[in-house]
């Protein structure tokens, strides 16, 4: 690791470019001439620091020359009236380079490259803040990274003399835009997503939110390392209406030192490319805490009734269609929205199902076919039983468990949520964290956390322009649990779009037949996709994509023996489209049979058929995508020598 430490003297400010400035507050003119930055390795994102006569501290963003934010506000508020965003002078600073790869436990790719540039600011009140003379809180660092993918920034509160704990109350960063671009975002976390203009947002929305900005880049906003602290919406700065400002779920009480979670501007030249920055937020987050973590088995999973006999059907089709677990949902140890139901205890609620359930028989019936169970709990008996429950799900052979409807936004549950997924991966429990709970890269430090709801899925039956959008945003934050359905005839998408999401929607834990029981379960041809479907990758492309309208994602498949077989998932909305795709990811020379599952009526009048053919490609093949208006196609693509 390259380093590089400037430090300020009690006569001159050294700033980046060699200038000397008289000590105290760097003024306006003075900050614009010559700025402290980070700059990306390959130098196409930077983010300048600077500070005002009045000592505010101020950051912009470059993308490949062009400035894509206005100085833009930064700093904290303390409960005791404190502002550390005004009256501040630079102490000294620190630039540092980092180039490393890591493997995901559970990724899109095997391998995943964390380079950046990285600033660190040193600020401290100057002496003539007399309103603050008595206040121990006088020091604030801020620290930048620039990646190629986007830049990031975090606060750390230092320990300083007469410092302990404190208490944030508002977060003065500030997302100054130039021009009023257009912007996806959604009010609610399992909601539509609207396309609105900057001056149009009204209300909280969720994070990431997405940014076109006039020619150029895409843009997203989002949040990153969130373990202890409160949650981040985003809301229009009222005072400043091209001005996107955060919105914390509540205060923060913290003892120094303390850092706060990351807030980032991912960009790329477009909304396709962006998708492929996505491990920018990874990159955000501690390496992996778990000393040995070979026990946490990604996989797929089939939702199951609540009964001995229902549960082996479903692990019989389970095991059948190489899937991994079975799910017993809700209702199985009683109401889950009653505090006195019990988690120690199979209870079935009768409004759920008539039983009876042998839980232990279900557990080692799927044992001997190598299909695992994961148990659903409601955050009513994780908040009460947790400690109860861990070693006695270990003792059971119980593989996972589903938090159900986890308190979210402040920073109590917050802190909890994560405690609680520590506690699962020291009993050796994967974990699927379901309602509003949104990812903000810690699956990289504890990977046990697999995956995680808050998006709008199919429990909300939602429309196709809505599925062919969450890639774009929802996805760019980590996997989603969508749930995928196939059978139920609820769904407004045909069923080859279904085949295609359960590609698209990288979830290491994906639901499929979402809705359905096994006794629906027929054999059909097509389901050889879900099959021969991994959850995890040892490579992604995205192939071509507008949102709101269609996408196309190739993933290697991670599955052990796969040979580099692909899966290529397109979903479509909006109007019937053909869509070519070329195969040129493909290694030359092999020739790989591809099986393709399409929509037999393209025109849109039979969404529960599906045509399958074979055929052999290579990779200077082309294939195109025949889809209904709500339709899609999914193909796998396997090497002949297999």
């Amino acid at each position: 690791m390259l380093r590089q430490r400037r430090r300020i003297t009690s006569t001159f400010l050294f700033l980046a470019c060699g200038l000397l400035i008289p000590n105290g507050l760097v003024s306006a003119s003075d900050a614009a001439e010559s700025p402290l930055k980070a700059v990306s390795p390959n130098g196409v994102v930077s983010a300048e620091f600077s500070l005002t006569d009045q000592g505010e501290p101020r950051y912009s963003v470059l993308y490949r020359g062009k400035r894509v934010t206005a100085p833009s506000a930064l700093g904290l508020t303390f409960k005791n009236g404190v502002q550390l965003d005004r009256g501040l002078k630079l102490v000294d600073s620190a630039s540092s380079s980092h180039r490393s790869t890591w493997k995901p436990v559970a990724g899109e790719r095997s391998e995943i490259k964390n380079e950046y540039n990285s600033l660190i600011v040193h600020l401290e009140l100057s002496p003539s803040e007399t309103e603050y003379e008595k206040s121990a809180l006088r020091q604030l660092d801020i620290e930048f990274r620039a990646f190629d993918s986007g830049i990031a920034f975090c606060y750390t509160v230092p320990k300083q003399e007469g410092l302990d704990s404190f208490e944030i109350v508002d977060e003065s960063t500030r997302f100054r835009f130039l021009a009023d671009h257009m912007c996806w975002s959604s009010q609610k976390v399992e909601g539509e997503y609207d396309h609105v203009s900057l001056v149009e947002l009204e209300g909280t929305r969720g994070r990431p939110m997405v940014v076109e900005v006039q020619d150029g880049p895409q843009l997203a906003i989002g949040e990153a390392r969130l373990v202890d602290f409160a949650r981040m919406e985003l809301a229009r700065d009222p005072d400043h209406e091209l001005t996107i400002r955060p919105v914390l779920g509540s205060d923060v009480v913290a003892n120094a030192p303390f850092t706060t979670p990351w807030r980032y501007l991912m960009m790329a030249d477009s909304a396709s490319s962006l998708i492929e920055n996505n491990d920018l937020v990874l990159n955000l987050n501690d390496p992996c805490a778990i000393e040995d973590p070979s026990w946490i088995r990604p996989g797929k999973v089939f939702r199951s009734t609540l009964s001995t006999r229902g549960s082996k059907a479903t692990i019989d089709v389970a095991a059948k269609l190489n899937m991994q677990y079975i799910l017993l949902d809700a209702g199985w140890y009683g109401s889950e929205f009653s505090d006195e139901s019990d988690a120690t205890t199979v209870t079935v609620d009768p409004k759920r199902d008539d039983g009876p359930l042998d839980l232990q028989k279900v557990v080692d019936y799927g044992r001997e076919r190598n299909v695992g169970v994961i148990l659903y709990v409601n955050r009513r008996q994780l908040e009460t039983q947790l400690d109860t429950l861990l070693p006695l799900f270990k003792e059971w052979g119980i593989a996972g468990i589903k938090f159900g409807f986890v308190r979210v936004g402040d920073q109590k549950w917050t802190k909890w949520v994560h405690e609680a997924v520590k506690k699962c991966a020291d009993h050796q429990i994967i974990v699927n964290i379901h309602d509003h709970y949104l990812p903000t890269g810690w699956s990289r430090t504890y990977p046990n956390l697999l995956t995680q709801e808050g998006i709008g899925g199919n429990e909300q039956m939602p429309s196709a322009k809505h599925n062919v959008t969450l890639p774009f945003i929802r996805f760019l934050c980590g996997p989603g649990d969508y749930t995928v359905c196939y059978y139920n005839g609820r769904i407004q998408t045909t069923r080859a779009h279904q085949l295609a999401a359960s590609i698209v929607y990288f979830s290491p834990l994906q639901h499929l037949f979402w809705y359905d029981r096994p006794d629906k379960y027929r054999g059909e041809p097509e389901l050889e996709v879900f099959k021969q479907l991994s959850t995890t990758w040892d490579d992604t492309k995205v192939i071509h994509g507008e949102m709101g309208s269609y996408i196309t994602i190739a993933r290697r498949a991670d599955a052990e023996g796969a040979n580099d077989r692909w899966l290529v998932g397109s979903m479509n909305a909006g109007e019937r489209r053909q869509l070519e795709i070329p195969l040129d990811f493909l290694d030359p020379g092999i020739t790989y049979e591809a099986l393709i599952c399409s929509d037999q009526a393209p025109d849109g009048s039979a969404s529960t058929k599906v045509n399958v053919t074979r055929t052999e490609v290579t990779s200077e093949s082309v294939l195109t995508a025949d889809m209904a208006s709500n339709g899609g196609q999914a193909i796998v693509l396997t090497p002949r020598n297999l």
